[in-house]
């Protein structure tokens, strides 16, 4: 994208997209009964997979986690009193370093808050998520990077016993990543029988975005020199794209549980694992179909409408074969939704396209026109939200690679409002990893339990249950 484009964007904003209907059991999200959890269970470790990747968004700090604990601590306030309060259950808590603060004494709260963010304390207020310590067990203490890889062994090893995970990680946070993983890598292939294969990758500075000021004129900074910031996790897609294997699975770094909930969370796993395998199969072998000169249009089209809610125009006329194997031929993801309760998340929705076809998408709330009735109704009733819990498959059907980049929709970012150096800015956000920028793919929604997901937004979400 152009630096003039970036700044349209700014100037015009991104067009609204066009809601049909909020997806729901009743039409584009699937609730499975435990025949068919089985069935795509044993799919899972059936298929054939041409490889197999647990991809973990990881990038950047975790000062979003510490906002109210920041806000609080040199003034305490309620989150601040309820750390102090709660410290030992935390399984980063030292006695050497917090002793026993008295939640009533101010001073000792804000020697608490300091101690956990300050870096000559534990500096948790400028470390990444994935280095944290998340959660304490009789004989350890793990972080979120450590919870991934003991999730990985659970659910995603290749045939021959290996597991691979790639994290996205900022280049300065290199060495924390790379110490953290050294303190568990050769226990945990001892303990679970497996061969861990870690990568990291960066965001590439080159999708970084302009941002510009309330007038949207582009933003200087004290040398006169132009802001440029990181374009959001849109710009992953980037990463995802150099990603050698067929299968990925998709997770982000603070959605994590204790060790007991494991077997819910690797079950559910593996029932997108399968039922994305399926797809698979007969996706290709509808194509495979059509190539051999089977008339399968009829076929083809009633599939894409009932299983993945891609409805055609009416006139789609004497193009009706070739869109019908466009549609078919594209990536996929099996995508797990949650029942909502008040978590934060996009949401799914059947959506119609510029080319007149619907199709599945994930919406963030900022993407829906709040000045739209009917798309205001269409929030209203929707019952699931998106817990980020993606399975892909990355090949077509003659085992090549899909250049994900051609089945991004550039028209789906996002702008938000930030700030630097105390000046108010906006920001332009490319189209995210889940939203936008697989706009293009094939996809279908499946109901998983509330219990799959339990992410760490601030710091005081470890004492839920699910971390302790």
């Amino acid at each position: 994208m152009t630096l003039e484009q970036q700044l349209n964007y700014f100037r015009a904003g991104f067009p609204w997209l066009k809601i049909a209907a909020p997806a729901t059991p009743e039409k584009g999200i699937a609730v499975l009964d435990g025949k068919e959890i089985a069935r795509a269970v044993d799919y899972a470790r059936s298929a054939h997979t041409d490889g197999r990747l647990k991809f973990v968004p990881a990038s950047g700090a975790a000062s979003r986690m510490f906002k109210d604990i920041f806000a609080g601590a040199d003034a305490p306030n309620e989150a601040v009193h309820t750390l102090t309060a709660s410290i030992k259950r935390f399984a980063f808590y030292d006695k050497a370093l917090f002793g026993e603060p008295d939640p009533m004494s101010e001073a000792d709260c804000k020697a608490t808050a300091h101690k956990l963010l300050d870096a000559d304390g534990l500096g948790y207020g400028s470390k990444p998520k994935g280095v944290l310590r998340f959660h304490r067990y009789a004989d350890e203490v793990r972080t979120a990077l450590a919870e991934h890889l003991v999730e990985g062994q659970a659910y995603m090893r290749n045939a021959d016993g290996s597991v691979n995970i790639c994290f996205t990680i900022s280049p300065e946070h290199k060495g924390l990543f790379e110490a953290a993983l050294a303190e568990v890598k050769d226990k945990y292939e001892a303990r679970y029988g497996v061969k861990y294969n870690i990568s990291f990758t960066f965001q590439d500075p080159a999708t970084d975005t302009i941002a510009v000021t309330p007038e949207n004129e582009p933003f200087l900074c004290d040398d006169g020199s132009r802001l440029f910031r990181p374009a959001g996790h849109g710009a992953l897609i980037y990463n995802l794209d150099k990603v050698s294997e067929e299968l990925v699975s998709i997770k982000n770094i603070d959605n994590v549980a204790v060790e007991r909930m494991l077997p819910a969370t690797a079950e559910y796993k593996e029932v997108l694992i399968g039922k994305a395998l399926e797809l698979r199969d007969t996706i290709f072998g509808l194509i495979r179909r059509m190539d051999a000169g089977e008339d399968v249009l009829d076929e083809a089209e009633a599939f894409l409408k009932k299983v993945l809610c891609v409805e055609l125009p009416a006139n789609a006329g004497a193009s009706r074969a070739e869109l019908i194997r466009s549609k078919l031929n594209r990536p996929i993801r099996v995508c797990g939704m949650v029942r909502n309760e008040g978590e934060p998340g996009g949401g799914p929705f059947i959506i119609k396209g510029s080319d007149g076809c619907t199709s599945l998408q994930i919406l963030e709330s900022v993407q829906i026109n709040k000045d739209d009735p009917a798309a205001v109704a269409a929030l209203a009733s929707a019952t699931h939200f998106n817990p980020v819990d993606l399975v892909c498959c990355l090949r077509d059907y003659q085992g090549g690679k899909f250049d994900l980049l051609a089945h991004v929709d550039p028209n789906a970012g996002f702008i938000s409002s930030k700030s630097y150096q105390g000046r108010p800015l906006k920001a332009l956000e490319l189209p995210g990893l889940w939203n936008g920028a697989m706009s293009d793919w094939n996809t279908l929604f499946v109901e998983v339990p509330l219990e799959t997901f339990n992410p760490v937004k601030t710091v005081l979400d470890l004492l839920r249950p699910a971390h302790q």
